[in-house]
């Protein structure tokens, strides 16, 4: 800094000093012509590099900078290091950029960028063939403008994004779409998605497969199981062996048929074209026939309560809400040993909820078990579950009937100490709540 006002300095009091030099010889006027021409020939001088700066700074990536000597040397040197370093900055982000959209479109999804309003701010060719987006033409614009379906929609309003959306005809055609929507940064969201058409085709066989191949055993178990009964029902049926032979079959024969019934109740659940025939379920009813049932299934081996707290009924399939709290009421009955206890409870939570729970003393089920207890045939104990006649498969069907619902099923257990197994209905399934002025 001292350097710069030396040399900044030098200049001017060189020249008044020859101006008090002439001064003292020739007067002043002479003086003060050499001072002013001098420094009117300096400002001449500087507008002379000021408009080489301004030529210059209009397009810097185009131009050289300006050479001269003396301070603007200087200035003209250091913006000269500024600009070589921002241009290979640039060349630098240039070349990363390039690299992640090298990255980005070798991926297997498809990858959007979009701000807090879901203005798309870039995309990769993926996301442009799985929207129908233009990469240059639809930057700026909202993304719900050009992909219109009502669930994705939907999706991007709810901002819940816990779980992926499927996405059926994206592009009106058969295409099968996950969207995952992470956000990250302030307020941006990466819109991340996945053609599925071929995982949902090989699903909707297996399905279709599992459905077909129940069907057609229906017929001849039925028949089995008729002639297994006829013997059975014979009056010349002397033999022991004979009898406990029948028995058995007739037993392993309704456990099939309970298999293949299963089987075609959750297939007809997991299709994605029966819709829910939805009509008013009277709640306190249903359960005053569950309870009972229950009490007959335990044929006095239980103590059984029901705890009515709510007289709400709900928007659903009666039909489903029966077979769902069923199993879950059966369950309870197999897994709880002989002088337990079974409380069936409705009640009404906060915010309008309404909550249906089983709870029982019986075996509990260990923590590390839980996460699995609705994945189709998973038996935290096989032998004991063939004992109790299960099969496998009426978790699952809870697990979609709530799902079909909009509900939640939650499982709370512990080893030994019994488990409470309940079902959550939102607010929007409560009749009760709805019809309640304030809640309108």
């Amino acid at each position: 800094m001292v350097d710069f006002w030396q040399r900044a300095l030098y200049f001017p009091l060189t020249v008044l000093l020859i101006s008090l030099l002439i001064w003292s010889i020739f007067g002043a006027l002479p003086a003060a012509l050499f001072f002013g021409a001098v420094v009117f020939l300096r400002m001449l001088f500087n507008l002379r590099k000021l408009s080489a700066l301004q030529y210059w700074s209009a397009a810097p990536d185009l131009r050289s900078v300006p050479e001269d000597s003396g301070l603007w040397e200087d200035v003209f040197s250091r913006l000269n290091k500024i600009m070589r370093k921002q241009r290979e900055e640039r060349e630098k982000h240039a070349v990363a950029l390039h690299q992640m959209e090298q990255a980005t479109s070798a991926l297997p999804e498809g990858v959007a960028i979009l701000d807090e309003s879901d203005h798309i701010e870039w995309c990769n060719p993926l996301a442009e063939a799985h929207f129908g987006l233009d990469s240059v033409r639809d930057v700026g614009q909202q993304i719900t403008y050009l992909a219109r379906q009502p669930e994705f929609v939907q999706y991007l309003a709810v901002a819940n994004f816990t779980a992926p959306l499927i996405l059926r005809g994206a592009r009106q055609d058969d295409i099968v779409l996950s969207v995952k929507v992470v956000p990250y940064g302030i307020n941006n969201k990466l819109l991340i998605s996945r053609d599925i058409t071929h995982l949902e085709r090989i699903e909707t066989m297996r399905r279709d497969f599992v459905a077909n191949v129940s069907h057609e055993l229906r017929t001849p178990l039925t028949v089995i199981n008729g002639f297994v009964e006829t013997l059975q029902d014979m009056p010349n049926l002397d033999n022991d062996m004979s009898r406990r032979a029948l028995a058995l079959m007739g037993e392993q024969t309704n456990r099939m048929e309970g298999l293949v019934n299963d089987l075609l109740t959750l297939s007809r659940l997991e299709n994605s074209q029966n819709t829910l025939a939805e009509e008013v379920v009277d709640i306190p009813v249903l359960l005053q026939s569950l309870h009972q049932e229950g009490q007959v299934l335990s044929a006095g081996r239980h103590e059984f309560k029901l705890e009515m707290e709510s007289s709400a009924k709900v928007q659903g399939n009666a039909a489903e809400l029966r077979s769902a709290f069923g199993n879950l009421i059966s369950n309870a009955v197999r897994y709880t040993p002989q002088g337990g206890n079974i409380v069936i409870r409705w009640n009404e939570l906060a915010e309008g909820k309404v909550l249906f729970s089983v709870r029982d003393s019986g075996i509990g089920i260990a923590h590390e078990h839980i996460p699995r207890l609705t994945e189709r045939f998973y038996r935290v104990d096989r032998s004991r579950s063939r004992e109790t006649g299960g099969t496998g498969l009426g978790l699952a069907i809870v697990k979609h009937i709530v799902n079909r619902h909009q509900g939640n099923l939650e499982i709370v257990s512990e080893e030994g100490k019994g488990s409470t197994f309940s079902i959550v209905f939102p607010v929007k399934r409560n009749l009760l709540y709805c019809s309640k002025p304030s809640a309108k």
